[in-house]
């Protein structure tokens, strides 16, 4: 199987937490891809759900595919968001940004009841680390995107609070006490990690 088979097997994992009547986080990048289409699936089977989508690549998919949206304004309390990470530590502190949605992103897993970051293996690290090119981008809400290359991140929520500290940065790449559920899928199958 391929890195892309296993995002997809994350995804169909996921899809089994969805429910009739809940409003849904939809998060954004590959592995959340394959989560909107299966999603939509069963939207087209019957499933009555409503969603919030953390981009608007995920907007754009979510409306071609016939997916009730709506805005937190709409919508403040979700029940479920599922996303993708860049990497996930065994406690389920994430690194998110790769796709540059990461602000939206943690506004809507911070609306919800409950967040399962889904995934191939690949993404499960021991110790955080984040090696980039150090471009900047912008993101769709117009802000500047600055990826660091940190190496090794020993202490996240340390590194989180500083970040935070400094006047002019509005948000970070690190998730920290966001995600419950990770969701990984590899050769040896697909299995649930549960924050300790």
């Amino acid at each position: 199987m391929t890195a892309d088979s296993y995002k997809r097997a994350a995804a169909a994992r996921a899809i089994d937490f969805v429910r009739s009547g809940m409003r849904l986080g939809l998060g954004t990048g590959s592995t959340a891809q394959h989560f909107v289409e299966l999603l939509a699936e069963r939207v087209r089977a019957g499933l009555d759900v409503i969603a919030v989508p953390t981009s608007e690549a995920t907007r754009a998919q979510a409306t071609r595919l016939g997916i009730a949206l709506a805005t937190l304004d709409d919508v403040p309390e979700l029940d479920l968001t599922v996303d993708g990470a860049d990497e996930i530590g065994p406690d389920l502190t994430l690194i998110k940004g790769g796709g540059g949605a990461l602000l939206r992103e943690k506004i809507v897993a911070a609306a919800s009841a409950r967040m399962i970051v889904i995934a191939d293996e690949s993404k499960w690290v021991d110790v955080l680390r984040r090696d980039r090119n150090g471009h900047a981008f912008v993101t769709d809400g117009g802000h500047w995107l600055l990826d660091a290359q940190l190496g090794r991140i020993a202490d996240p929520p340390a590194l989180a609070r500083n970040l935070a500290a400094v006047p002019g940065v509005m948000e970070h790449g690190l998730f920290i006490g966001l995600a419950q559920t990770a969701i990984l899928a590899g050769r040896d199958g697909v299995r649930l990690v549960e924050r300790p």
